[in-house]
């Protein structure tokens, strides 16, 4: 079932990142025992450092929400630069002082990521699924590594990764790394999760945006499924629109 986005246009990504983070911010005064996901990545920087200033101020305490991993390059984990645990702990566990029982993350170490897959599965079941995601987007129109053609019948699951994903996400590392297979939470749970934040800014974003705003829901754009949330929230500078 299609629902209107809320959509807001801001001058620029400060002002995106303010409105996004003012959002997140009501929400965890709101349920702040409950579970949350914020996306790693270039975008989403600005609402998570707003986020740890709140903390900072009393303004919500982070400490007592749980957190979830989004996704993770596999073969990487929170020690490699680049990975989106690391990018997680340098930005919000680790300035916030989140203790390591308050958040599960994907070891895409591990030698079976399908039982890593279950067990994010089972940590968002077992706290009452999602308050809250808050999603950047591929130029490709991916929602964590969900990328094109992907199912939105998942759960967590692992994925080839899209040529544009491993070339764009070069710029995560210093080094070469594998960036052919990513694990990620499913479209499942971006739909069930009881609030949904996407935020993008730039020229980069805009062929996203104009499919998320044309009203076709697509696998080919998954995006575009946000169009089948019902709230969804869609924070982007004007940059981002054509």
């Amino acid at each position: 079932m299609m629902h209107a986005l809320n959509l807001k246009v801001s001058a620029d990504y400060e002002a995106m990142s303010d409105a996004a983070a003012e959002l997140v911010i009501k929400t965890i005064q709101e349920s702040p025992e409950g579970l949350y996901c914020f996306a790693g990545g270039d975008t989403p920087v600005g609402t998570l450092r707003r986020l740890v200033s709140a903390h900072k101020a009393g303004e919500i305490d982070l400490q007592k929400a749980y957190f979830v991993e989004l996704d993770e390059w596999v073969g990487l984990d929170g020690s490699d630069d680049g990975s989106c645990l690391n990018y997680l702990e340098t930005e919000l566990f680790g300035p916030a002082k989140i203790d390591r029982s308050h958040y599960h993350y994907f070891d895409a170490k591990s030698a079976d990521l399908q039982a890593e897959c279950d067990a994010a599965d089972k940590f968002i079941e077992e706290r009452g699924g999602l308050e809250l995601i808050l999603l950047g987007v591929g130029v490709n129109g991916h929602l964590g590594f969900n990328e094109p053609g992907v199912s939105f019948e998942n759960y967590a699951h692992v994925i080839d990764l899209d040529s544009t994903t491993q070339n764009v996400g070069q710029k995560y590392f210093t080094k070469e790394v594998d960036r052919t297979k990513g694990i990620t939470l499913g479209v499942k749970h971006i739909l069930n999760a009881k609030t949904a934040i996407l935020v993008a800014n730039g020229e980069k974003k805009r062929d996203a945006i104009a499919h998320l705003l044309e009203e076709k829901v697509t696998n080919e754009w998954p995006v575009t499924v946000l169009r089948n949330h019902s709230n969804a929230n869609v924070f982007i500078d004007k940059e981002a629109l054509i």
